[in-house]
């Protein structure tokens, strides 16, 4: 070991193990995380020399205010490109794009992130494969969202990844991956490297002194004795350096440039202005200032630059010494060079960004060559490299309305990054400048979407229908779209908006004409809008026939992603259970196809919600654990919190519908999301009708059911206060409730309305009466395929006919509402239901045994998915895992299922399959 990882024995033998893992044929993961200078490149150098038998490639964040986007990925995967062609088609696509390759739609960061993860799976199939990336805090924010995706995915593909980042630069993306924090060396050991490091004489007290003010930063014992005169270092004493270390070490490298020779002092100010580290393009520009190839050499020799096949400074801090030290005019001279010798053709973009450094001022034509920029920027999905593009851009427009028009572009580039309060700041500077009527309309609309997406949908409300009355003039079909938006809000504040802002902007919206012809989006609108204003039964006709529509229609992208969320809400108010699966299917197989990040999450909880009343439970755990791989790399695991939400009441999981209620209320405040206040009491009611408490359940569902404007998840509540209120000796409350029920089916018409109502009056009638009503429940749900409530409403009728004294009649019902809830996988209402068979005198049958399989939650969905057909690839692109990591969960699960092949698998009983 060399004196340079003196005293990181434990840090080698972590990274000697990493290595080791993938030599053994598994995929390892480890962030470096320390402070500057403490030693993180010097152990990824260790990784690469003990890489033997392993193929390297690396990667560098630099500091610059310049963000190309996927320029850290590109970094990476460039000697890998020709592994390209072997990819599927739509990750082919979306990496040529991403890298510039090829023109394209902009691709979202999910199908790069597979794209990429199946790229170096690739490259690893022929030996393996070690991923070093240093200064990852300054990565273009796709690769490092990209980067963080690829790590969570790794599993069996020989691919090691290690990151190191400097302290208190951990974002979000790379929370919770295997992480080793590299401290500070032993007074021991600092003094050991300071003495091998210092030629000559060192007095011990100075010493002592030296280790004391560097803390046991090893590049400051390097670096900051050659600060100390020779007297000093013999003995002599100054004053304490009150300076961070940071700061002391930046200031000895300072010290060290201006001490080379005037034109080394260019040069270095040239590389430190080129943040890629392209050679050919520092001898260009060298060229042109008239530097001589020589002199690098005493940069060289002092050991502050290597040029190679790249230029590297020894430390991020050298780069910074050398560039603060030029006067302002020095370094527009040396970007204006740099521009010169970039090929417009070939790298248009990094020569904008050079120009734009080389202006003393305002200019027009470079604020426009950035514009250009954001445009390709754009195009290859780096939203925030656009946003970057034109902040530069705006900050350069001499023109006040045009400097504003790029302000506010900049900052829906902001926005759609997710950086929300640099977002905000540039758009309070646009709103100074001279705006026009559109874009004045266009701030309040973004305004509105960043306090939707940061603070809460209460809060967006009035600022998202001021944007569409200014609109409204403008542009009909945006400012409907803007309402729908707000409407949307208004939904999702529940009992947080007021009544009347719920009302204002449905009456906005009516009183926006639509573009002619109106358009079936166009009569969802108005039906939604109608059903608030003048009521449900007034406009739920118009929604069915939009619902039907779209259906049956073609749905175009735009069009899909932007106005199914809302059809299948308004599809599950209105009880059309057809659309509700259909169209909630669809959106999330555009979302995919697309990877339309912001959409996905939401379109999943809405499949989910299909899938758990058709009975799918299975198939709806599966959403949910696709929504937590989602929340793992953006950060917000809330989608997947409210999935579990709806899932884990009718499964009957006590300590974990518990569990996930507790962190949702937590989190609700701060997501100003009241339906979801609803939503928590809605899911306690079904748990505890599930488990037979109906006095708990009562509590529960009357709070659910406390706000009407809060369209399905009300009615949903107002279904368990029927049942809670009836059981726990409150019929009159238990009759109000089945009245609201049937008043909404009569308009609704379906026969899951209709047959939801049936059995809700059933709950609240005698005799005759009752039992006509509960058979009709039965036979309009057994019509449709909502099977939770089919079950239910024969396991209500079977309980009905015990306690009428109807053994006979009451066994037939519960036995197969029983076996039902026992094949859906709810629990708690199947035992419910067992409780009253035995009640009746009947032993309950069990369902067929099923072997214990002991199937992780992933290997259950990838054993589902192989029985269906799909090739590894294709299971691999749905959970943005590797091919290779699907072939080795296989093999494990053909070991546990006891079959040899995907043909067995497909035979295996469908419970064998299911964690």
């Amino acid at each position: 070991m060399g004196s340079r990882l003196r005293g990181r024995r434990i840090e080698c033998e972590r990274l000697d193990r990493l290595v080791a893992t993938v030599r053994g044929g598994h995929s390892s993961v480890l962030i470096l995380r320390g402070a500057a200078g403490i030693g993180k490149t010097a152990l990824l150098e260790y990784a690469r020399e003990g890489a033997q038998g392993c193929r390297v490639t690396r990667a560098a964040g630099v500091e610059s205010e310049m963000e190309l986007a996927f320029g850290g990925l590109h970094q990476l995967c460039a000697p890998f490109l020709d592994h390209l062609a072997k990819l599927p088609e739509p990750q082919r696509a979306a990496l040529g794009t991403a890298f510039g390759l090829s023109a394209g739609t902009p691709p979202d960061r999910f199908l790069v992130g597979l794209a990429v993860l199946s790229l170096l799976a690739d490259a690893a199939g022929q030996e393996p494969l070690v991923c070093l990336i240093d200064d990852a805090q300054w990565l273009d924010q796709v690769s490092a969202q990209t980067l963080a995706f690829v790590a969570r995915r790794l599993l069996a593909e020989r691919i090691a990844l290690v990151i190191a980042v400097r302290d208190h630069h951990l974002g979000p993306e790379l929370a919770g991956l295997p992480r080793l924090d590299v401290g500070r060396l032993s007074d021991g050991d600092a003094r050991a490297l300071l003495d091998s490091a210092t030629p000559g004489r060192l007095d011990e007290r100075v010493r002592d002194r030296i280790v004391a003010e560097t803390q046991g930063n090893p590049l400051a014992l390097l670096e900051l004795p050659r600060g100390l005169t020779p007297a000093e270092l013999a003995g002599g004493f100054g004053r304490p350096d009150a300076r961070l270390l940071t700061s002391q070490i930046e200031q000895s490298f300072l010290r060290r440039v201006q001490a080379l020779p005037a034109g080394t002092q260019r040069l270095l100010l040239v590389a430190a202005a080129e943040p890629v580290g392209d050679v050919t393009l520092l001898a260009r520009a060298a060229d042109l200032l008239g530097i001589e190839a020589a002199a690098a050499a005493p940069a060289e020799v002092e050991g502050l630059i290597t040029i190679g096949t790249r230029v590297r400074f020894r430390h991020p801090l050298v780069r910074s010494a050398a560039y603060r030290v030029a006067t302002p005019q020095e370094r527009q001279a040396v970007h204006r060079a740099l521009a010169d010798a970039t090929d417009a053709g070939t790298d248009p973009d990094r020569r904008a960004w050079h120009l734009a450094n080389a202006a003393p001022g305002p200019d027009e034509a470079v604020a426009a060559e950035l514009e250009r920029s954001a445009s390709r920027a754009q195009a290859r999905g780096g939203v925030a490299a656009a946003a970057a593009f034109l902040e530069r851009a705006a900050e350069l427009t001499p023109d006040a309305a045009r400097r504003g028009a790029r302000a506010l572009a900049a900052a829906r580039d902001k926005y759609r990054a997710g950086g929300y309060d640099a977002a905000l700041e540039l758009l309070d500077a646009a709103e100074l400048s001279p705006l026009d009527d559109r874009r004045l309309a266009q701030a309040s609309l973004l305004r509105g979407q960043i306090m939707f997406a940061s603070t809460s949908a209460g809060a967006a409300l009035p600022l998202l229908l001021t944007a569409g009355r200014r609109l409204e003039p403008l542009d009909s079909g945006l400012a409907r779209e803007t309402y729908r938006d707000a409407l949307y809000a208004a939904l999702t504040a529940g009992r947080l908006a007021s009544g009347a802002q719920m009302a204002d902007v449905a009456r906005a919206a009516l009183a926006a004409p639509p573009g002619p012809p109106p358009e079936r989006h166009d009569l969802l609108l108005n039906g939604a809008a109608t059903a608030i204003i003048d009521g449900y039964a007034a406009g739920t006709p118009m929604v069915l026939r939009a619902l039907e529509a779209f259906r049956t229609g073609e749905v175009s992208r735009e069009e899909g992603l932007g106005w199914l969320p809302l059809a299948c809400r308004m599809a599950h108010n209105v009880w059309d259970f057809d659309s509700y699966a259909a169209l909630s299917a669809r959106l999330v197989g555009l979302a995919r196809e697309t990877g339309a990040l912001s959409v996905l999450p939401p379109a999943l909880l809405l499949l989910l919600s299909a899938r758990v009343l058709a009975g799918e439970l299975a198939e709806a755990e599966a959403l949910v654990a696709e929504s937590t791989t989602i929340g793992e790399v953006t950060g917000s695991r809330f989608m997947a919190q409210y999935g579990a939400l709806v899932l884990e009441p009718w499964r009957g999981q006590e300590s974990a519908t518990r569990q996930v209620i507790k962190a949702i209320t937590r989190d609700v405040a701060l997501q100003g999301e009241g339906k979801v206040t609803t939503a928590t009491q809605w899911a306690a009611a079904v748990l505890h009708n599930g488990h037979g408490r109906y006095e708990e359940a009562y509590v529960a569902a009357e709070r659910g059911a406390e706000h009407p404007q809060e369209l399905g998840l009300s009615t949903w509540s107002t279904i368990e206060l029927v049942e809670a209120a009836a059981r726990s000796g409150r019929p009159a409350r238990a009759a109000e409730a089945a009245r609201r029920l049937d008043e909404m089916a009569r308009a609704s018409g379906t026969d899951w309305a209709l047959g939801t109502s049936a059995s809700a009056r059933a709950q609240v009638s005698a005799g005759p009466a009752a039992d006509a009503l509960y058979r009709e429940a039965i036979e309009r749900l057994g019509r449709t395929k909502v099977r939770m409530a089919l079950a239910r409403a024969r396991l209500l009728y079977g309980e009905w006919l015990r306690r009428e004294n109807r053994r006979v009649d009451a066994r037939e019902q519960l036995t197969l509402a029983h076996d039902l809830f026992g094949l859906m996988g709810a629990g708690a209402f199947a035992e419910r239901a067992g409780r009253e068979l035995r009640a009746t005198g009947e032993s309950v049958r069990r369902r067929p045994a099923e072997t214990p399989t002991g199937l992780t939650s992933q290997e259950a969905r990838i054993a589902r998915l192989a029985a269906g057909g799909l090739t590894n690839s294709e299971i691999g692109a749905q959970l943005y895992i590797s091919p290779h990591t699907v072939e080795w969960h296989l093999r494990k699960i053909f070991v546990k299922l006891g079959v040899a092949s995907r043909k067995e698998l497909r035979s295996t009983p469908p419970g064998a399959a299911t964690a």
